[in-house]
């Protein structure tokens, strides 16, 4: 019995040492959320205040999809410029699991990035929307909702555009993702 209770923790550490040492996206925002060279918001669906605006069914359905958005931006400067290489390899390493789906590209004048979800095509709990500019930063948005549909992301988009919503609540992050 003493000869088990020697090796339990022994075995417990080769079962953490045996899971995927690749950082979780919630991991990556939690680790990140208090380091100075990032802005970090979580955010109610409710604060782009579609409640007024009048939309068809469709639009209505696409919102009361979604639920919170978490928003992780990191904000480049000249003297964190080796610290944005290192957190953009991380941040493609965890995006480039094979639990994500591409959705689609993005490319801009602002810089490039993608569009990328978790779960059933027709049943979307997480949209993951990176943006990249070598110049400014990167910004990492995660949209979290229950049974999203793709054709959601368009009807939410549209029903955006018809409130008056001006970025409101979203302080230096507004700011940052403006330009």
């Amino acid at each position: 019995m003493k000869k088990l209770a020697n090796f339990l923790p022994f075995l417990a550490l080769a079962m953490l040492l045996g899971c995927s040492s690749t950082q979780s996206l919630q991991e990556y925002y939690v680790d990140n959320s208090e380091n100075p060279n990032f802005i970090s918001l979580d955010l109610p669906a409710s604060i782009l205040n579609l409640d007024e605006v009048d939309l068809t069914e469709e639009q209505r359905t696409a919102v009361e999809s979604l639920r919170k958005l978490n928003i992780l931006a990191f904000k480049k400067t000249a003297s964190n410029a080796a610290e944005y290489e290192v957190e953009k390899t991380k941040v493609n390493a965890i995006l480039k699991n094979s639990d994500f789906k591409e959705l689609m590209k993005l490319n801009s004048s602002y810089g490039k990035g993608y569009v990328k979800y978790l779960g059933e095509a027709d049943a979307i709990d997480e949209v993951v929307i990176y943006g990249n500019s070598n110049e400014k930063g990167f910004a990492l948005i995660r949209v979290l909702g229950k049974d999203m549909n793709p054709a959601h992301l368009m009807q939410l988009m549209q029903a955006i555009q018809k409130s008056d919503y001006k970025g409101e609540g979203l302080g230096e992050i507004g700011q940052f993702l403006k330009g």
